[in-house]
This record gives C-alpha cells, sequence and structure tokens, in this order.
C-alpha cells in the first residue's frame, strides 16, 4: 500500500482558520474531521486547516485527494481506534479507519490554536521520520544556518559544503510551487535535503533556503501585485550572491537547479544570471499553469474509469476559473483566482518559456519522472521540440519516477 501524502503542492496562498475549536479536544476535533471526510464535506474540512495547509490543499484538491484514496481503498466504513501523540507544541492524532479493502491511520497534526498544520494517509504504524538516503556519506560534509537576504524578506536557509579544499562546485536549490521550507517537505519525504546531502557526499555544495511564501505566507497573499518575481525569482538572485561570497566555492562553478515552478521559471532566473555556470530543471511545466491545474483535476477524477455528477459540477467550476483566468486583462477587477491576483496570471501570461530558454548560452540540463501526473511527459516532448538542436542542451526522463524524482 502506497503512502497517501496530502502534502501535494498547488500554485496558491489562501490564509485561514478554523474557528470554534478551542474547547474541544483534539481527538474530538480528529473524529469530527474524520467524519466530514467521510461525508464528503470537505469545504467545512478545508475551514479546519491552518494558513500553509489551506494554501495547499483547498477543499477541491482535499476532495481530489480522497478520490484517490478511495481508488485504491475501496469505500469508508468505520473509525476503530483512536490514539494521540505530542511533539514540541504540535498534537498528533491517529485515527485508525477501515475501508472496504484495507485498514490506514489517518494521522493529524494539531498546532497550538488547534489548527490541522499536518495531515496524511498511510498503513497503521507506518514511521513518518525522515531517513538519510542509504548513499548519504554524514561524515563527508557539514552544514550549517544562513540568512539568504536582507531586511523585509530575509529567508533562514542552510549551507551544506564537503570537507574538501577549495574550489568547491555549488548548486542552488529552487522550490516547486507553494509555501515549500527549504526541503521541499512532502510528508516524510525531503526531496531537496536529499539533494544536498547527496551532493555534498560527492564533492559539491548546495544552498537551500525558505521559500518567501512560507516564511511570509500572510503578507505575501495580501499583494494584489504579486508576480513569479517577488516569490520566487529575487531570492534565487540573492541566494547567489550569498554563495559567490562563501569562502571555498569556486564562484565559476556554481549551477541553479529548479523543481517544478522552479524548473518552469530557469530560463527566466537564466537572464539574470550570467555568471551561473549551468542550470537543472527538474520537472519544469511548459503549458500554462491554469491548464496544468485543470489536467491534474481530470486525472484524479478519472481514476476509477467514472466522472460522477458531483465530480463533473467540480470540473466545470475549475474550467470557469480557468477562463476566467485566460480573459484577464490590464482593466480586470482584483478578483483573486487560485489564491493570487490578476496581475500574477498576466505575467506568466507575458513569460514565454520556451523563447527564453534559447537564450541561455549555458548548459542546460531538463530531467523528467515518467510517472509524473503534475508535470507530464508532454511538458518534457515540448521541451524537447522547442530547444531541438541547441547543442547545450541535454534531456533525460526516468520510467519508474514520479513529480519528487522517486519511485513508487
Amino acid at each position: 500500500m502506497k503512502k497517501f501524502l496530502l502534502f501535494i503542492s498547488l500554485f496558491i496562498i489562501l490564509i485561514g482558520i478554523c474557528y470554534g475549536q478551542n474547547e474541544k479536544s483534539c481527538e474530538d476535533l480528529a473524529k469530527e474531521f474524520v467524519d466530514l471526510l467521510a461525508k464528503e464535506d470537505f469545504t467545512k474540512a478545508e475551514t479546519c486547516f491552518d494558513s500553509t495547509v489551506k494554501g495547499l490543499m483547498p477543499a477541491d484538491k482535499l476532495q481530489s485527494v480522497w478520490k484517490e484514496l478511495l481508488a485504491e481503498t475501496g469505500p469508508f466504513k468505520k473509525e476503530a481506534n483512536i490514539r494521540k501523540d505530542k511533539k514540541s507544541e504540535y498534537d498528533i492524532i491517529y485515527v485508525t479507519c477501515e475501508f472496504e479493502k484495507t485498514s490506514l491511520d489517518i494521522q493529524i497534526v494539531f498546532n497550538n490554536k488547534k489548527e490541522i498544520s499536518g495531515l496524511w494517509f498511510l498503513p497503521p504504524g507506518t514511521s513518518l521520520e525522515y531517513k538519510i538516503p542509504a548513499y548519504v556519506k554524514p561524515d563527508s560534509f557539514t552544514e550549517k544556518e544562513v540568512t539568504v537576504g536582507a531586511g523585509e524578506w530575509e529567508l533562514p536557509g542552510t549551507l551544506t559544503v564537503p570537507k574538501v579544499a577549495g574550489n568547491i562546485p555549488a548548486v542552488i536549490l529552487v522550490h516547486g510551487s507553494g509555501p515549500n521550507d527549504r526541503d521541499e517537505t512532502v510528508g516524510t519525504n525531503k526531496p531537496f535535503k536529499d539533494l544536498a546531502l547527496g551532493l555534498a557526499s560527492r564533492g559539491i555544495a548546495t544552498l537551500r533556503y525558505e521559500k518567501r511564501t512560507k516564511t511570509y505566507g500572510e503578507k505575501m497573499g495580501s499583494m494584489k501585485e504579486l508576480t513569479v518575481k517577488e516569490e520566487t525569482v529575487d531570492d534565487v538572485l540573492e541566494g547567489l550572491k550569498l554563495i559567490q561570497n562563501t569562502e571555498g566555492i569556486d564562484r565559476d562553478k556554481i549551477f541553479i537547479l529548479g523543481h517544478s515552478l522552479g524548473g518552469t521559471l530557469i530560463p527566466k532566473i537564466a537572464v539574470l544570471t550570467p555568471d551561473a555556470a549551468g542550470f537543472i530543471i527538474l520537472a519544469g511545466a511548459t503549458l500554462p499553469l491554469e491548464d496544468k491545474i485543470l489536467e491534474q483535476i481530470n486525472y484524479i477524477y478519472s481514476l476509477d474509469g467514472n466522472i460522477s455528477d458531483e465530480e463533473q459540477v467540480k470540473v466545470d467550476e475549475i474550467k470557469k476559473i480557468v477562463k476566467k483566468i485566460k480573459g484577464l486583462n490590464e482593466n480586470s477587477p482584483d478578483e483573486a483566482l487560485y489564491g493570487v491576483y490578476p496581475k500574477y496570471w498576466l505575467d506568466l501570461r507575458a513569460y514565454n518559456i520556451l523563447d527564453t530558454a534559447k537564450q541561455i548560452k549555458q548548459p542546460l540540463l531538463i530531467l523528467q519522472g515518467e510517472r509524473d501526473y503534475q508535470v507530464t511527459m508532454e511538458d518534457f516532448k515540448l521541451w524537447k521540440s522547442g530547444l531541438e538542436g541547441q547543442k547545450n542542451v541535454e534531456f533525460k526522463s526516468y520510467p519508474l519516477l514520479n513529480h519528487l524524482f522517486m519511485e513508487g
């Protein structure tokens, strides 16, 4: 049974509070939340999330993941058991539930406001502790805390440096969509930490840092002028300055790696970083962002071979939002669509990804997981056809890997 993880990246920032909860125990709140899932009242369930989880998992996305879960487990039957744990300021509730084909633990993490700040569907007894990959050599590198940028938007980060003499090559890691932490944590998975430790074990330094929308999510969520420049690009430039001035780093061998939305933005970043030695794109989309959202919803709803009337209503609602996004212009009202304002969508529309990529003179490596349904092989094929004949570009896809570049 695969792990079902509810931290799935979307491209939005929303702020929300579950009101009236503090009088109840976390166990009672967890049971109520599971009841909402069983009744498929996803709109009410969403109100129980903290701002970060609500941004990652709005009601329609929660519905999609629940649908995917039921496609494998069969219908929900009943709650069988409940237990509690505590880590630091978080209360962790495990609700063991019986489905038609199997049992799962629904792990619900509450913060000190009794908002849900973490949610997973796991086989009973599954550990959620991160495990260092076998290829990592812990004694071969050091890690230290650094600050990327300064002033209003400074960000905490980690510099991972191998224990070798100077002239060390380095890679800056650029997050995907959503309010990611420096490790791009998705449940037990930490793909950026895996990369950082693995590269350091092979003599390559890395810089990774908290994404601005995670550290300053509420502030950024209210910015009507927000674009990917403020969300992502500006901090890459600050990170480059930091690592260029780090003792022992070879300034001529600094590469920039972007994953998902970060990969989509690599051509834009490359134009602004002529001093970088090269670029790596992991699962970077070439198709419009709003189309990718609709594509993902259609995929999830079709997993059981049938789109119900209720699901079709939701698909039609998303289609209306996509149509609104495509119809935006400079005179459009300041209406938030998928959590961001028109300026964000118009800025993305003006960005010609493949034409911009053709301007890159440094080496460019484009990688894709063939099992990825968030950014698909269709995007990968567009990279290949759009950059055909570019001698500085190399392509590689992996049949068994998903969006996180993991087998599953």
